[in-house]
């Protein structure tokens, strides 16, 4: 396929539209100018891509002489998926550019401010929690029938003593004493 003049000036037309809207300051031109940038490298590897022939699937009877190219369509795709996912985070800075303005002087304090409410209420009630958690337990140790035997309290420690003693005594020994 021969570039068509029409497609050629259409994309020279787009680029240059797309690059100086893009130099605006103004975030909504950005987007539309990265549109219009977007479009035309699609234009641009639409005409790069040669001649137009049969689908590209490689089947009985068919020549590989005869089928298209399929590496530009697929340039295509990922060239519209990326627009699109540009063009969604323009769109979210857009919004939160007009959402800060819209507040004013307070600019993005109110979040800080609500988040810091939302943790103090948070801890707030987890203290309450935890106290409850704390005599419910007292609750059941008092109303258990259970003895508190000190002697085999006193067996344990001395225990997990001589076993301490015991480790710091092999830490302390050289490598070549073991």
């Amino acid at each position: 396929m021969t570039a068509s003049l029409t497609l050629v000036v259409l994309m020279a037309v787009m680029f240059g539209a797309g690059i100086t809207i893009m130099l605006e300051r103004s975030l909504t031109r950005v987007l539309i100018g990265f549109l219009l940038v977007g479009n035309a490298v699609n234009v641009l590897i639409y005409l790069m891509s040669g001649a137009p022939g049969l689908a590209p699937i490689l089947g009985e009877g068919v020549d590989a002489d005869e089928i298209s190219d399929p590496l530009p369509q697929v340039f295509v795709l990922t060239a519209i998926v990326i627009n699109l996912g540009i063009t969604a985070f323009m769109l979210a800075l857009i919004y939160r550019s007009w959402w800060l303005a819209q507040l004013g002087a307070k600019g993005d304090l109110i979040d800080d401010e609500d988040e810091d409410l939302h943790d103090a209420e948070e801890a707030a009630d987890l203290f309450r929690i935890s106290a409850a958690d704390d005599a419910a337990v007292q609750e059941l140790i008092e109303a258990s029938d259970e003895e508190y035997d000190r002697a085999l309290d006193d067996e344990l420690e001395l225990e997990a003593s001589a076993r301490d003693d015991l480790e710091a005594g092999s830490a302390e020994r050289p490598e070549a004493d073991r």
